[in-house]
């Protein structure tokens, strides 16, 4: 069923932000508190309760704490926005288990990345919420200040165009438009043959990933192709692909062999690539607003967003 496409409202100067746990546990204690602070110098008041850390190791709590946090923060009337924490693996765990009654009747922004693939375009598809796929709290303070701009800009409503950077490469030429869905390819890859399969068709879809060797990568592509989720798109944004650590000329060399087999799965298409686009679990990763219709112009370089095609609540 569509539903109508809703845009929580901004955030002001005083509001509250509530942090989520709803997948792994933190182990960047610095980063953390670094991102806390941000939000704070954001003159923004920060709701944060950590998990006992109940459960399996790899998991911030046991499902049962993770959701009762996500609905205890989602519930609160003075808490706008809900950030995770951290991504890891969990959110796949929870999401059959959220009231999407309750949900649907208090819109607010839910943000995060990685593992938050699951519940960000989840929620956008059962309330019609946009979401936006962005930097965590455990990220933050590490965001390049283009992204860490962008993170800022868009809490407060604000939907500039991002304009071709200098180190992103037009694969396929072309213009479209569709509402935004994707983000991380793993996590995309888990949800196939799930009732949270994201629906791509006719829509503008990003990837990116972290830590996997290329074969796995293409076997991932392979698998979007596959099933159907790189047909009928309007536009393709491939984001940044790390080998999990700094080596430049590895990543360079990565990158343009996944550029070169996304190519190859998408012969037979006329929508835009891009190769290169700033979301990625580096320093660049730009806060996308997932569900939002954007228009991707490959002659003038531009992502557009269109806020005027959603709903206000």
């Amino acid at each position: 069923m569509l539903r109508p496409v809703i845009l929580p409202p901004p955030l002001r100067p005083g509001d509250t932000v509530g942090i989520i746990h709803p997948a792994g546990p933190v182990r960047d204690e610095e980063g953390l508190a670094k991102g806390l602070q941000i939000l704070r110098d954001l003159r923004l008041h920060v709701r944060c309760e950590p998990p006992d850390g109940s459960g399996p190791d790899y998991l911030a709590a046991n499902d049962q704490q993770r959701l009762t946090e996500l609905h205890r923060l989602w519930a609160d009337e003075e808490v706008k926005a809900l950030i995770a924490a951290r991504g890891g693996y969990g959110c796949l765990r929870l999401i059959s288990r959220l009231d999407w009654d309750f949900l649907r009747a208090r819109p607010k922004w839910l943000l995060g990345f990685s593992d938050l693939t699951v519940l960000l375009n989840g929620v956008f598809a059962q309330t019609g919420f946009v979401t936006l796929h962005g930097p965590m709290i455990s990220t933050l303070a590490r965001a390049d200040r283009l992204s860490f701009d962008r993170f800022r800009e868009v809490l407060a409503g604000k939907f500039q165009p991002c304009v071709r950077p200098a180190d992103m490469e037009i694969l396929r030429g072309g213009f479209g438009q569709g509402r935004l869905v994707g983000g991380n390819l793993t996590t995309l890859c888990h949800l196939l043959g799930t009732p949270w399969q994201p629906q791509t068709a006719g829509c503008i879809l990003f990837i990116e990933d972290t830590a996997e060797p290329l074969y796995k990568i293409d076997r991932m592509l392979t698998h979007l192709a596959c099933a159907g989720l790189l047909d009928n798109l309007s536009g393709l944004l491939i984001g940044l692909f790390d080998p999990g650590h700094d080596d430049r000329l590895e990543m360079l060399r990565l990158n343009e062999q996944v550029w070169q087999r996304v190519l190859e799965l998408t012969s037979a298409a006329k929508y835009p690539v891009w190769g290169g686009f700033p979301v990625s679990h580096q320093q660049q990763n730009y806060t996308l607003p997932i569900g939002m219709e954007a228009v991707l112009n490959s002659f003038s370089g531009s992502l557009e967003f269109l806020p005027q095609t959603c709903r206000q609540p």
